[in-house]
């Protein structure tokens, strides 16, 4: 398989009409990233609470963006989610991800979602699998 991007990233493409377009500080050193968003209502589920799967999207791209940031070729093969309250919409809310572990074949690492009181909403653990980029 090989990977390009064309900017169109649901997550992060800025030319995604439709996305969130969201920009992260990399931190190369670390091996970490931080993003923050507010989630307006069209992204709730319940009445005012962010849909699971807004949430689970970003802990998922908090670790595949930050790893092909990184320089990485790889694609997520499995994620996990622990939900820990609900997320508020129109509440701004901080991503983190953290890459834990790099081999030749797989990349494991980290994120979490915290309120704008620093509480945890949701973490998760990521593993991806290591692929070919191919430069457009």
């Amino acid at each position: 398989m090989k990977l390009k991007s064309e900017n169109k990233c649901f997550v992060c493409g800025m030319d995604n009409p439709g996305g969130l377009r969201l920009q992260f500080d990399i931190d190369e050193k670390n091996q970490s990233l931080k993003t923050q968003f507010v989630p307006p209502e069209i992204y709730q589920g319940w009445d005012g609470i962010v849909h699971g799967g807004i949430l689970s999207t970003l802990l998922d791209e908090a670790v595949a963006k930050l790893a092909f940031e990184l320089g990485y070729d790889a694609v997520t093969a499995k994620l996990t989610i622990t939900f820990r309250k609900p997320a508020k919409v129109n509440h701004p809310l901080t991503v983190y991800g953290k890459l834990e572990r790099v081999t030749t074949r797989l990349i494991e690492g980290s994120s979490r979602i915290e309120d704008e009181d620093g509480n945890l909403v949701a973490e998760g653990t990521a593993r991806l699998i290591r692929v070919s980029r191919v430069k457009v």
